[in-house]
């Protein structure tokens, strides 16, 4: 079974000229060529929303050369139309990929469109079994236990508030939120924009409105924060630091350190490397690994895996019967399952 993948947090500036050195930290821990999956998700709402994660392709291909990067674009849109992200087949090379990346565009949109969806599960199954997770701009709000309705605030005028993120750190045992652009300074003298453009005095109020116990971890602009989960261990990339507020008090971290990801709470894996991820994306992530792993290993298509699923119930069921029922179907359509201590493995039949 592959480690759990890195996780890199942009606290801005994802094609900004220095972004390459956080990109590069994370792609030199993967095999050459790298398959990167861009998510288009965040900014699905735009009508240029292909060429905004066009730009990120570009710009992996031009300064991250080394790696040999090959791109595929995600245009998970929106749910309910031809690009939902809920489309098994449009969220396929976030399985095939080991670099999966999701940036710019609203973060409450991204959470409506993502929260429980298919291509959200893919994401994490793909990390669990080795791909690098990377968060930048609005996915990197979205990413948190709450997140920070940016637009609805700055833009429309709405009370400050707060909503219920992707959570995607609790799988980790975290109750984090992550607030990027923290030292922006966009307004000048006149307009404190710090802190994701809230400024201080708003954001102190916004502080106060957060359910508790919370972590939350602000990133300054061009910075990237490399979280290695196995190791524990969170690493500054970039110009900038990472500050740390917890019920304790805050903590600064400058750039080029390092830091245990336990000072963002409670810090674990999860207990298994399935928890939380339905069954039949995790199989399919597993299947596309192994075939990725072994080439001569044909990837089973979809109603194979469905079966292979039912039967796997059964089993846990000790419904024997039910269980050679569905091997003998999958038999008859060309197909073996090999049970194995991480679970049924599906080969083409010779």
């Amino acid at each position: 079974m592959s480690e759990i993948g890195p996780i890199a947090l942009f606290g801005s500036g994802e094609t900004a000229p220095g972004a390459h050195r956080i990109h590069e930290r994370v792609m030199r821990e993967l095999p050459a060529p790298v398959q990167a999956a861009i998510l288009e998700t965040p900014a699905g709402f735009e009508l240029n929303s292909p060429a905004v994660a066009g730009k990120v392709g570009a710009y992996l291909e031009r300064h991250l050369r080394n790696y040999s990067p090959q791109i595929s674009i995600v245009p998970a849109r929106k749910r309910g139309t031809a690009f939902d992200p809920d489309d098994p087949e449009l969220a396929g090379p976030l399985l095939e990929s080991s670099y999966l990346f999701m940036g710019p565009g609203s973060p409450s949109y991204a959470v409506r469109q993502l929260r429980d969806s298919y291509a959200w599960h893919a994401l994490r199954a793909r990390h669990r079994l080795g791909g690098a997770i990377c968060f930048s701009s609005a996915t990197t709000v979205a990413s948190g236990r709450y997140t920070l309705p940016v637009y609805e605030i700055y833009k429309v005028g709405q009370d400050l508030h707060w909503i219920e993120g992707l959570a995607f750190f609790s799988d980790f045992g975290l109750r984090l939120t992550v607030i990027p652009h923290w030292n922006n300074n966009d307004g000048g003298d006149e307009l404190d924009t710090s802190h994701c453009y809230m400024g201080q005095p708003r954001f102190d109020e916004l502080l106060s409105l957060l359910p508790r116990p919370v972590t939350v971890l602000g990133i300054d602009e061009n910075t990237g924060v490399v979280i290695d989960p196995v190791a524990g261990v969170c690493e500054l990339v970039g110009q900038g630091g990472a500050t740390v507020l917890t019920a304790k008090g805050e903590q600064v971290f400058g750039s080029g350190s390092q830091f245990p990801a336990t000072a963002l709470g409670d810090w674990r894996l999860p207990p298994t490397p399935q928890d939380g991820i339905p069954g039949e994306i995790w199989e399919r992530a597993c299947a596309v690994r192994d075939a990725a792993e072994n080439p001569e290993v044909e990837e089973a298509p979809l109603p194979i895996l469905e079966l292979a699923e039912q039967r796997q119930a059964a089993r846990a069921e000790r419904n024997w019967a039910e269980a050679d029922a569905l091997r003998d179907e999958i038999s008859a359509l060309g197909w073996q399952v090999h049970d194995t201590p991480e679970g049924p493995r599906l080969e083409k039949a010779k």
